[in-house]
């Protein structure tokens, strides 16, 4: 998984950097198939904006959130891209499994 972390009007610290890592460990325990994850911190007045693009094997996901503190941003985040993740495994394990019932 490549992680790639810019920022906006922000300086990206390593703590930053190890923090955002950790916390999209819980994303690959769910899906194997993540390719490129695209993190972009930024900061507008008092306002701090943390935004994903994920991309799956069948699917991007972009997901935003924003805060006033950074690390409470980056937890809202990465629990919307948690759950994402999860509906996105959940459709394709249906979609996949489900075999048409025969009529007799």
């Amino acid at each position: 998984m490549n992680i790639k972390v810019t920022g906006l009007h922000l300086e990206i610290t390593s703590s930053l950097r190890e923090y955002i890592a950790s916390k999209l460990e819980r994303i690959s325990r769910h899906v194997d198939e993540v390719i490129d994850v695209s993190v972009t911190l930024s900061v507008d007045k008092l306002i701090q904006k943390a935004e994903a693009n994920v991309h799956l094997s069948g699917k991007d996901i972009h997901v935003e959130a924003t805060e006033s503190d950074m690390y409470a941003a980056i937890d809202l985040l990465m629990d919307k891209l948690d759950r994402q993740v999860l509906k996105f495994k959940e459709k394709q394990s249906t979609h996949r499994g489900a075999q048409p019932e025969a009529t007799l």
